[in-house]
């Protein structure tokens, strides 16, 4: 029995070891621009969320695909300022039937995904209903969710652990300031809650100040320590340490 412990405690160390600050940065509205193809350009492992029907999105994501990146299904939903969706937008008033088939027809149009993280949505967030019809799809088709976080009132993460559905959510928004003083700081915050909780998540967006920002920036994580990583990877790490801590708990009874 001895014996068994420490080995679990061993790979427990070298696994949090091995996990030590992880960063994993999402590249969303992907899809409008011919320009966005500039972001596969960006060396490591970054992670990239697709519009759905988008003038774009089938030619990013075969070269994403090609090029091994990681990729999402960015949903639009509906946010409470009222800005338009774009096609194959979810809102407020659709049914399940309604909300479903949207949700399943923007996922048959790009097959590469491995999860999905929500466009706006602020407004359809708030909605546990509407929430829980988005994960039963998601949980047909064993994709993870990504809380984008666009309202502290989500009820995302809720509704994906009652389906039972894996995600995990944003830590920072990397470019809602795209000055380099603000894209560094928000950098900088990153870095702290990597190094502080081990992993951190940031979303930004394709704009010419972020390629470039990130261009420098990217090679300089990995000289500081950092590991650059696929969103759907720290998901993964949630969830083995949840088992890990079950099962610790187990253990002590």
């Amino acid at each position: 029995m001895k014996i068994i412990k420490w080995l679990l405690l061993a790979i427990c160390f070298v696994s949090s070891t091995a996990w030590a600050k992880q960063i994993a940065i999402v590249i969303d509205d992907i899809g409008y621009h011919q320009r966005d193809l500039e972001f596969l350009t960006l060396p490591g492992q970054l992670s990239y969320s697709i519009l759905p029907h988008t003038p774009y999105s089938q030619i990013f994501a075969t070269l994403a695909s090609q090029a091994n990146k990681e990729l999402l299904l960015h949903v639009p939903m509906q946010a409470l300022n009222g800005k338009a969706l774009g096609p194959g937008g979810l809102t407020v008033n659709m049914d399940k039937e309604q909300l479903q088939k949207t949700l399943g027809t923007a996922l048959a149009s790009l097959p590469q995904v491995k999860g999905v993280n929500n466009h706006m949505g602020s407004a359809l967030t708030q909605q546990s209903q509407a929430m829980k019809w988005t994960m039963e799809v998601l949980k047909k088709r064993n994709l993870f969710f990504l809380d984008s976080r666009t309202t502290d009132l989500s009820q995302a993460q809720n509704a994906a652990n009652f389906i039972g559905v894996e995600n995990i959510g944003r830590h920072v928004f990397l470019d809602n300031i795209t000055t380099h003083e603000q894209l560094q700081q928000r950098l900088d915050e990153l870095k702290y809650k990597a190094t502080k909780h081990h992993f951190a998540i940031a979303i930004a967006h394709p704009y010419p100040e972020t390629v470039d920002f990130l261009r420098q920036a990217l090679p300089e994580l990995t000289e500081q320590g950092f590991e650059l990583v696929p969103v759907s990877q720290l998901v993964h790490k949630k969830y083995i340490q949840l088992a890990q801590a079950q099962g610790k708990g187990i253990n002590a009874r």
